[in-house]
């Protein structure tokens, strides 16, 4: 009966009331998105709740390049490859190597000859259908991404010359050192697809360590994991004599880029959605256990160490209050992104800005470096960092350049 009466209430309000009744329809309207405007179009959106350390807390303790180093770096090879998210040098100290948005793994075969093409993922790849040029970083391939293969995460075996690959529609492959199509290694675990390989390493004993970002989400619909906050990714781990895969670990949020440590007692990875820096121990007491490294200021990507064994990680954006209030309450979530609001417009609503910050991290998970572009002046959407021939060079999987910057 009190139900009721309140129901009357309501009505009654509303009937006296037209510009609340108004509003109401309006905000209906906005929430239901019929005409599919805001960025999870007709997605079943699933947000849930996910841990993220306090905003202030992680912000307060973060050293701070006040000379915005990063935006003295250099673009190179601009328009001259596409998202070249991961780079590699092979044995010779020839390179660098990068997997393209248009599917290839390219080779940069100095300033006479330029890039060559150095390994395809897939036969189906095509000049027609995959060769997007500049376009290749945008909405014109993504549609095409699963076609023609999308490598990201690359790692020379030294000793062979093999160059690994995780790709994020392939799983993990593998080419020799003279290039050509990559023979597939991994597309499976425990008898379910490999929806979205990422980053690898390659360990002492010949094991590959791979991370697969999600079971439930692919490469294209990446951003889904990021505002679902859904902790469905894994570690994984293939042993080329038995040719299996095996789970390591499982219920990771977005687990991205991987790095095993000089000594390989232990292995670091990266939580996208989460933003921290987490390690994962391979030998001694602590062996097979999990702890934190580091919570970050930012969306961490692809982790790589120097010859000293140290960890440069590349980290994207940065923190905001928004983003902690969203993370804690899915159904501001639920609300939020289904309003007919482009993302663009959405992520500055709640603060965020195109903001780049690498650091380097010691075996203890100390901070040694902190270099940043804090305009996002010259550098933007960092994907990995690699310190060789005495400078850093910097991968991005959105834009279409290498930056470098001299080091030390």
């Amino acid at each position: 009966m009190e139900k009721k009466k309140l129901l009357l209430l309501r009505d009654e309000a509303l009937l006296q009331h037209p510009i609340l009744l108004l509003l109401v329809l309006v905000l209906g309207f906005v929430v239901m998105d019929p005409l599919q405007m805001g960025p999870l179009g007709d997605h079943e959106f699933r947000p849930v709740k996910h841990n993220i350390a306090p905003y202030k807390q992680v912000m307060e303790r973060w050293p701070r390049d006040n000379e915005s180093r990063l935006g003295f770096g250099k673009l190179e090879f601009e328009d001259e490859v596409f998202g070249p998210e991961s780079l590699e040098f092979d044995a010779l100290g020839r390179g660098p190597y990068t997997g393209l948005a248009d599917g290839r793994i390219v080779r940069w075969m100095g300033n006479d000859l330029g890039w060559e093409t150095f390994a395809h993922v897939t036969t189906n790849w095509s000049k027609q259908v995959c060769a997007k040029g500049i376009d290749s970083t945008t909405h014109k391939q993504w549609k095409h991404e699963k076609k023609c293969g999308r490598p990201l995460g690359l790692r020379f075996d030294k000793e062979s010359g093999d160059l690994y690959i995780a790709d994020a529609y392939y799983g993990l492959l593998v080419v020799g050192p003279q290039g050509g199509l990559a023979t597939p290694l991994s597309t499976h675990v425990e008898g379910k697809p490999i929806l979205f390989a990422n980053d690898l390493d390659i360990h002492k004993n010949g094991s590959i360590f791979f991370t697969d970002t999600s079971k439930r989400y692919n490469r294209l619909n990446h951003f889904f994991i990021l505002l679902e906050g859904e902790s469905t990714g894994r570690l994984l781990r293939y042993d080329p004599p038995t040719k299996t895969t095996h789970i390591v670990l499982e219920g990771l949020a977005f687990p991205n880029g991987l790095q095993l440590s000089k000594d390989q007692t232990f292995l670091l990875f990266t939580e996208t959605t989460n933003c921290r820096l987490m390690k994962y121990w391979l030998e001694g007491p602590k062996n097979g256990t999990v702890e934190l490294v580091a919570d970050l200021p930012g969306f961490p990507d692809n982790i790589r160490i120097n010859e000293k064994g140290q960890f440069w990680v590349a980290i994207d954006c940065c923190r905001t209050p928004a983003q902690e209030v969203l993370s804690h309450n899915p159904w501001i979530r639920s609300v939020y992104f289904r309003l007919p609001i482009r993302m663009t417009y959405l992520a500055r609503f709640m603060g965020m800005k195109m903001y780049t910050l690498i650091s380097l991290f010691n075996e203890k998970g100390e901070i040694l470096e902190v270099l940043e572009d804090r305009k996002g002046a010259v550098m933007k959407l960092v994907s990995e960092v690699r310190e060789a021939k005495g400078k850093l060079w910097i991968g991005t999987v959105a834009h279409n350049h290498i930056a470098t910057l001299p080091y030390p």
